[in-house]
């Protein structure tokens, strides 16, 4: 039997308006699920690279990703031509270094523009015009310290923290929503904080973000929310969308 040889046509493919690529921890659970309700617009392609990491989150298992970063980039091939690459992972780009982190994957991707969690948290923090924050974490006290500091040094006060104390990123994507609401709602409703900062890309708490706000009254954001918005930001797409915080409503 013969094989008819089809002619087709090409076209520009998936993502014709951006592409962006997502540096994803081996043990993460959450970011892929809460990144499909924060970016949907038509025309808009998401691809993943999932990097090695410890489960047992602390200053030298984040650090250690730093030697995993530029294979891990690699594997988002160059030929889709990226308008942003995020890694997601707040506390490992905080122990690591934001600047670090955007050369290494701009090594393999030289025309992308870069984001994480903890950058995009200072962009969101500007864009809506508030300083004094509350924050939660999951993590261990060495890890909320340096984040701590690292928000602090780039000016913002941090005024109260709070942190669930839980090394097994596994267990941490398991904090039920009602705790991290709970959380949030006890650490914001004080008023030297006009904002709320929920760190851990493994947390579930884009779903929890506009009950939070409702009752505080004030902006509350989180690591995946913010890291969305703001590759959004860096692709120049629409970031106007309901239903998951202030800083998407802007």
């Amino acid at each position: 039997m013969s094989i008819e040889t089809l002619k087709f046509k090409t076209d520009d493919g998936l993502g014709q308006r951006a592409r962006i690529g997502l540096i994803v921890l081996q043990s993460d659970q959450t970011v892929e699920h809460e990144f499909a309700k924060l970016v949907s617009a038509d025309g808009v392609a998401i691809y993943h690279a999932r990097i090695p990491n410890d489960v047992n989150v602390s200053p030298d298992t984040l650090r250690r990703m730093e030697e995993e970063l530029p294979r891990t980039a690699a594997l988002l091939p160059a030929s889709f031509d990226f308008d942003a690459i995020g890694y997601a992972c707040t506390s490992g780009a905080t122990m690591i270094g934001e600047l670090r982190v955007d050369e290494m994957i701009r090594h393999e991707h030289k025309h992308a523009k870069t984001s994480n969690p903890i950058t995009a948290c200072k962009a969101a923090l500007n864009a809506l015009d508030v300083n004094r924050i509350a924050l939660v974490t999951p993590y261990a006290p060495e890890v909320t310290i340096e984040m701590q500091e690292n928000l602090k040094q780039a000016g913002f006060a941090i005024n109260a923290v709070a942190s669930f104390d839980e090394s097994d990123d596994f267990t941490v994507a398991r904090i039920a929503s009602t705790s991290i609401l709970e959380a949030v709602l006890r650490i914001g409703a004080r008023d030297d904080c006009d904002a709320v900062f929920i760190s851990c890309t493994s947390l579930r708490a884009v779903e929890i973000i506009n009950e939070a706000e409702k009752q505080l009254g004030k902006p509350v954001i989180a690591s995946n929310q913010v890291l969305a918005w703001h590759l959004m930001q860096l692709a120049q797409l629409d970031t106007k969308t309901q239903g998951v915080g202030t800083l998407f409503n802007r």
